[in-house]
């Protein structure tokens, strides 16, 4: 919860500099979030790199949980497409595209906003933060309702950092190596699902 707060009052200190033309209008260039998403990736990588319990942890899960980030993908990639016939203004691709996020907001926002646009990358950038928030509260509700996978495929690319403690304390300590699993495989294909469908 404190980190989606530090990055959306990043994001607010952005637009009131952009509003008051605080930096040079040069700033603003493409050249800027290009750079910032290969520290982004170079970051990403260095963290995978110094982990490697997590990588060991594969090992741990059986095959049938490998099942879950599928499902958790086409789940949310299926809402998109019946959000985007609720909203007409949207072209398919787009919102698909921004569910290809699936709470990764920094990097799914970068990459949406160099190919889509502006509005659409702070659409991604709200919309996934928002998924991270609602696994954070809702995660015990959710996991009365439906079970204890049903928070971590709520959580999407965030089990594995930012939500996998809640989801431990509702889960149970059993499904925290089927939530660092899960996280690692929807986390590895936000980049090319989203430029997939950015491009298309």
């Amino acid at each position: 919860m404190k980190g989606s707060i530090i990055i959306v009052s990043f994001f607010a200190i952005g637009i009131a500099v952009g509003l008051f033309h605080l930096l040079p209008t040069d700033i603003n260039s493409g050249e800027w979030s290009y750079y910032a998403l290969c520290m982004l990736m170079f970051c990403v990588g260095i963290s995978i790199g110094n982990d490697i319990e997590t990588l060991k942890s594969f090992r741990r899960v059986g095959a049938k949980f490998l099942l879950l980030p599928i499902a958790t993908i086409v789940g949310t990639l299926a809402g998109c497409a019946v959000v985007a016939l609720l909203l007409p203004s949207r072209q398919l691709t787009s919102c698909l595209a921004i569910g290809s996020g699936f709470g990764y907001y920094s990097l799914s926002s970068i990459f949406i906003t160099e190919m889509r646009g502006v509005e659409l990358g702070t659409i991604a950038l709200l919309a996934n933060i928002m998924r991270e928030i609602i696994t954070l509260l809702g995660a015990p509700i959710l996991r009365k309702w439906f079970g204890p996978l049903a928070p971590i495929s709520a959580g999407g690319a965030t089990t594995m950092d930012t939500t996998l403690p809640i989801i431990t304390q509702v889960s149970g300590k059993q499904f925290t190596v089927i939530s660092i699993a899960h996280g690692f495989i929807t986390d590895f294909t936000v980049p090319f699902l989203v430029t997939l469908f950015c491009s298309i």
